[in-house]
């Protein structure tokens, strides 16, 4: 059976509005887009690492709870889970400070088997570590002849110091991508001062064609190497900008897997099948900035 295979970091949210703890929930970039695709039943494998203690069991009961596997999380023994502290400003984004005591040997378990048509979304920091590259290099090398890979960038400004050091691992992932997917903010902070245009053509074209930039409320991006597109987003009101991006990640493998796209498929797609696609995305991404949860309700199950 076909299914997405999720690799990222695993975190307690605790979020706060007007310095005063809002709600605290499990967490992480793409642990959120996979909760979401749980949710909806995709056939789902997450690839992680927590603590075994109290947070860390929440974690687990909870992703039982969401239809998400937990075969592939290491609960590690030397440590404590990793904990975020969100702090919600005037425009409902999210300023973290992190606690984290993570073992020596990192995500020490086996990989999941990937086959034809899988679909492996990965991203953030947790893509880039050097402590963890070997990992993600090896699921990387196992999927890159048989499954969609979704690459969410996500390079936060806290890591733009690392930027150089970093970038034969953001090449390496360029090159093993079908769909990269990013926001506004990353690619300043990965490519400070060039467009997007310029940096299709001069950093991403070679190694990817299908290239997403999400740019909250002015709309999405889309650039493939035949589509140039720009959507426009409904107006609205968030509660909580936590999980946008993920979710919109979430709404595209749901739609790939909806509309059975395959691997070969990818860089053929009509315009018509990217509107589909891109409509998916915003809608989870617009849903979740509804609520301080970060992923789609579970009533939203039925309209889509």
């Amino acid at each position: 059976m076909r299914k997405v295979i999720g690799i990222g970091e695993t975190i307690y949210d605790i979020i706060f509005k007007n310095n005063q703890p809002l709600k605290a929930v499990p967490g992480g970039s793409t642990f959120n887009c996979m909760v979401s695709l749980g949710r909806l039943n995709i056939p789902a494998l997450f690839v992680s690492e927590t603590g075994d203690d109290k947070i860390g069991n929440m974690i687990k009961e909870f992703m039982k709870d969401n239809n998400l596997s937990t075969e592939f999380i290491d609960f590690f023994r030397d440590g404590s889970s990793p904990i975020a502290l969100a702090f919600l400003d005037e425009k409902h984004d999210a300023e973290y400070m992190f606690y984290r005591n993570f073992p020596k040997k990192r995500l020490d378990i086996d990989l999941p088997t990937i086959q034809t048509d899988d679909i492996l979304v990965f991203g953030s920091y947790f893509a880039l570590n050097p402590l963890l590259r070997d990992k993600v290099s090896s699921i990387l090398l196992s999927a890159c002849d048989k499954a969609i890979i979704y690459y969410d960038i996500n390079f936060r400004k806290a890591h733009a110091y690392e930027r150089n050091k970093l970038m034969a691992s953001f090449l390496e992932n360029f090159e093993n991508s079908t769909i990269i997917r990013c926001s506004e903010e990353d690619l300043e902070t990965l490519y400070p001062g060039e467009s997007i245009e310029s940096v299709y053509h001069n950093r991403i074209s070679f190694y990817c064609k299908n290239f997403i930039v999400t740019k909250g409320s002015k709309g999405v991006y889309l650039k493939t190497a035949t589509i140039e597109k720009s959507y426009s987003v409904e107006p609205l009101e968030p509660v909580s900008t936590i999980g946008a991006g993920d979710n919109f990640n979430a709404g595209i493998i749901y739609g790939l897997m909806k509309y059975g796209y395959s691997r070969d498929d990818i860089n053929h797609l009509k315009e018509k099948d990217w509107d589909k696609l891109i409509s998916l995305g915003i809608q989870f991404s617009s849903e979740v900035c509804m609520s301080t949860d970060n992923y789609i309700s579970g009533d939203s199950i039925i309209s889509l």
